[in-house]
């Protein structure tokens, strides 16, 4: 086979696919059934990586291994100076591999390689930031008890964390938990998406050349149905955190309930850009159109629904029909397109169908609407809904594609109402000039994360999350590194016990 590197620097197809076996106690594991599953580039229609496809026995082994590390603290016990060292050697080589990661994320998730590029960079940048947490973990001391007894706060690994992450951005959502795992001092199993494995298994196998100890990241790969609902049910594992929709999220927190383990879950969104009448018009219809189109829409945070005041809807609509309208669509390894291939064929033929149901619910089509899945390549122009009933299908239910739906409103209240009229709340942007009216919205708006004049950025220092059904606690942030750690409350007693009987 051509060598890898070759291959990201050339941007060119493999001949037959990049073969990845899982990670487990610091080496590579084909597993017991040994079976290889090809994954098809969405983008090109043709078989570009091979992944096992893993047995509830491999993930019994992997959670083995990672008890094991965590029991005999080789990870915990070592010194925040030592871990903060092993995370920052991870993130350089990351760096040092960036184009070889790149490449197999475009490959496997049809992402354009620009936008892959730029995940797996900033994602270095992640690991770099919880480096320095792991030198900051601390608790708290109470003086307060009396001249006898003192007070003490610990703040512990939470032990083995099951890590389940999606398709839609698998690395820079797994640098998203898992640097934060590891700067609080746990041990991991690492259950990425069956489509998009290769860059998880790749950063594995960075993490042990980084000097991370055998056996505190382990990688198992295959069917969320089989190993990941194993993991959320495994009585070895301490936490699980898990990423993606809202209904197998629901199942995750269900199987937990077995040891009564720790959950963090981030789910589904249906997020509000909500737009006044004094807001900059341009810039939200360039946000709003960024906002639809970054990873074909497959985006938890994307802002699907366009909630704008009535006097600016038109002008506003045909401004970012106008941003759209210079979007190019096409092959993920040109680096000329905007906007990639839809990951798989269920999720073209789900994304079509509510293109569809919008015509039939008599939504006025604005533009877009157009699908491709020729050649078994997936692809969706961004497409974009008027006079959407806040009821509808449209409105109400998590798309994940190129779709946006326009609601007008009339008064603050009714914004508000239609922005929080909704099961999910992960994120939402406002638009306004008015400091005042941006203050009073986002303490209103229903969401884990909020953006003022602007959408989709930050950075890792500020915490991730939603309410409602869009999960339940923080990633990211000290925050997300305190999600992995326990309390533990220490009394000292410094004179003479009181005695019970004297």
């Amino acid at each position: 086979m051509t060598n890898l590197n070759e291959l990201a620097a050339t941007l060119r197809l493999p001949v037959e696919p990049i073969r990845s076996p899982m990670f487990i106690d610091g080496k590579e594991y084909t597993g017991n059934s040994g079976e290889f599953v090809a994954r098809k580039s969405p983008g090109h229609g043709v078989p570009v990586t091979s992944t096992v496809r893993a047995t509830v026995e491999d993930l019994n082994a992997a959670v083995a291994s990672a008890r094991r590390a965590s029991d005999d603290g080789r990870w915990s016990r070592l010194s925040g100076e030592q871990r903060a060292t092993v995370l920052l050697k991870a993130a350089q080589l990351i760096r040092d591999n960036v184009e070889t990661l790149t490449y197999l994320e475009t490959l496997e998730s049809g992402k354009p390689i620009g936008q892959s590029r730029g995940e797996i960079g900033a994602a270095a940048g992640i690991w770099e930031y919880a480096a320095g947490l792991a030198r900051v973990v601390h608790g708290d001391t109470h003086d307060t008890l009396g001249g006898d007894l003192f007070g003490l706060v610990v703040r512990q690994p939470i032990g083995v964390v099951g890590i389940v992450t999606p398709w839609n951005f698998p690395f820079f959502i797994l640098s998203e938990r898992l640097p934060f795992v590891l700067a609080a001092g746990c041990t991991a199993v690492v259950k990425p998406a069956e489509l998009t494995s290769s860059t998880t298994l790749k950063l594995a196998a960075l993490l042990i050349e980084a000097g991370l100890p055998d056996g505190v990241v382990n990688v198992v790969t295959g069917l969320g149905s089989v190993v990941g609902q194993a993991l959320a049910e495994h009585m070895d594992v301490d936490m699980i955190s898990f990423t993606g929709s809202t209904p197998v999220g629901r199942s995750v927190l269900a199987a937990a309930g077995g040891n009564m383990k720790k959950v963090g879950l981030e789910l589904g969104g249906k997020n509000p850009q909500i737009v006044f009448a004094d807001a900059d018009l341009d810039d939200a219809a360039d946000a709003i159109a960024f906002g639809i189109a970054f990873n074909a829409g497959q985006c938890c945070v994307s802002g699907s629904r366009l909630v704008v005041h009535r006097s600016v809807e038109q002008q506003l609509v045909e401004r970012v029909k106008a941003v759209l309208e210079k979007v190019r669509v096409g092959d993920p390894l040109d680096a000329a397109n905007h906007v990639g291939a839809i990951v798989e064929a269920r999720q073209f033929d789900k994304i079509r169908g509510f293109i569809n149901a919008g015509r039939r619910d008599g939504a006025q089509l604005v533009c877009g609407g157009t699908a491709s899945n020729e050649g078994e390549r997936f692809f969706i122009e961004p497409t974009v809904f008027r006079n959407v009933q806040p009821q509808s299908a449209l409105a109400q239910e998590e798309i994940f594609g190129p779709v946006l739906s326009v609601t007008p409103f009339d008064t603050f209240e009714e914004a508000i109402q239609l922005a929080n009229g909704v099961p999910y709340g992960l994120a939402a942007s406002i638009w306004t000039r008015d400091l005042q009216g941006a203050i009073k919205s986002f303490r209103e708006v229903q969401a884990g994360r909020i953006w003022v004049n602007c959408t989709i950025t930050g950075g890792p220092e500020m915490p991730i999350g939603g309410v409602k059904q869009s999960g339940i606690g923080r990633e990211t942030g000290r925050y997300g590194l305190e999600e992995y750690t326990e309390l533990k409350s220490v009394h000292i007693q410094v004179g003479s016990r009181p005695r019970w009987i004297a």
